[in-house]
């Protein structure tokens, strides 16, 4: 039996308000868009079957470098972040999968995990492990690396704890395993840059062995932190090159914050496509380095290109198309759950937006080598606010036409800051 958090009569009541004008709105959209050949109706239904996971983690605040702010109400267990989650995909309908992450994340039963997250209307998606966090029970430290780190025994216990990690993940129904190592160097010549990615893949390679066989190993890079000088897995070139490597299980992942300054993410999903590496997507924004700020917060616009080529790669599938999309945020100063309502929705936008790009013309100007149409068949989509497309989706799925309007009348951040422990202050980010 689902038990939903938020009533479903303050969903409905508030629906019927806005009901009238969301039809008018919905017709006005589906008239101009029949005039070029698309049919409204069709692209709600994509839009309907679209789904992006949360993660457990960013159901809480995050922080700054320096310190956390905590906000009232805010999760303290794995129980508590599947509660929050259920209130994420109530309202919006997208979200119906949460990521979680061990240890911070361990029970003692994970099938009554399971079964408990479903009762919320929830299943599970990728697992990720934590190598780059030393635990109070842990044997050897991280402070070095854990899958290239110089010492064996430290590699083999950071080998060990990933296969925990599949082996939950089989109970919980997932069949993707994330790992990202803090591994590298702050220092010229601290490591040999060569053997330490030798330590890591010879490592990566027991874990990958072990995974099911219908289970992906999603690799995910990073330019810089905790290590500033260098990183193992630094860029999309070191995933690909491990992956290839390691076998076909082994994808890369993609986070929208792990790049340097203005490379082009769109141009990088397509070569991961053409050699069957694209394994999925953490979605977040950037300022000025990996800032984890809100999806589609600084650059719309690039999210968009981004899911314009992954259109193009659903169109050309070669040796498949199935990435996994996930948000990953740090939400420091706003309530969690809005941001990640407010992301999913962004998310899904560029997801209809791209749906709306005139594939014929785009790629007739493109064989043209007529530049400015090409630009214009993205632009024109771009450009459409496909609101209305959502909010009838969100709204016939039983979710609410206007999300943080429901949510904040809900007033579930102020019945929970009733019924939780306080989270304590924080050093730094999670």
């Amino acid at each position: 039996m689902t038990r939903l958090p938020i009533s479903a009569d303050l969903i409905a009541t508030r629906n019927a308000v806005h009901a009238e004008a969301l039809e008018d709105d919905y017709a006005a959209l589906g008239r101009k868009l029949a005039r070029t050949g698309i049919d409204i109706d069709a692209i709600k239904d994509r839009v309907a079957g679209f789904s992006v996971a949360v993660p457990s983690w960013g159901a809480g605040r995050g922080g700054t470098r320096f310190a956390k702010f905590p906000i009232a109400g805010e999760p303290t267990n794995i129980h508590e972040k599947l509660e929050d989650c259920a209130v994420i995909q109530q309202l919006g309908r997208v979200t119906p999968r949460v990521s979680p992450h061990f240890p911070w994340d361990k029970v003692s039963d994970y099938k009554g995990l399971r079964a408990e997250a479903a009762s919320l209307g929830l299943g599970f998606d990728a697992v990720n492990s934590n190598t780059f966090q030393d635990q109070p029970e842990q044997a050897y430290t991280y402070a070095n690396g854990s899958l290239a780190a110089q010492d064996a025994a430290t590699r083999q216990q950071a080998v060990d704890h990933n296969i925990e990690c599949i082996e939950i993940g089989v109970q919980l129904g997932s069949t993707d395993l994330t790992v990202w190592v803090g591994d590298g160097t702050n220092f010229p010549g601290q490591q040999d840059l060569s053997r330490s990615l030798d330590r890591y893949l010879e490592a990566a390679s027991k874990i990958y062995a072990a995974l099911p066989y219908d289970w992906r190993m999603l690799l995910e890079h990073k330019m810089f932190e905790p290590a500033f000088y260098s990183t193992v897995i630094s860029d999309w070139g070191s995933s690909i090159l491990a992956a290839q490597e390691l076998g076909p299980k082994a994808k890369c992942l993609v986070d929208l914050g792990h790049h340097a300054p203005n490379v082009n993410i769109e141009q990088i999903v397509a070569r991961l496509h053409r050699f069957g590496k694209l394994g999925g997507f953490h979605f977040n924004d950037s300022k000025y380095g990996d800032d984890d700020l809100d999806s589609g917060s600084i650059n719309p616009h690039q999210l968009f290109l981004v899911f314009n080529e992954l259109v193009e790669a659903e169109h050309d599938p070669r040796d498949g198309f199935n990435p996994s999309y996930m948000i990953d945020q740090s939400h420091n100063v706003t309530d969690p759950i809005e941001s990640m309502l407010s992301s999913a929705e962004t998310i899904t936008q560029c997801f209809a937006k791209a749906r709306l790009v005139d594939r014929a013309a785009l790629h007739a100007a493109q064989e043209a080598n007529d530049t400015m149409m090409a630009f214009q068949a993205l632009r024109r989509a771009y450009n459409i606010d496909v609101a209305p497309i959502l909010a009838k989706a969100r709204m016939e799925a039983g979710g609410a036409i206007d999300v943080l309007e429901a949510y904040r009348l809900s007033q579930y951040r102020s019945r929970k800051a009733q019924e939780r422990k306080a989270v304590g202050l924080g050093a730094g980010i999670v």
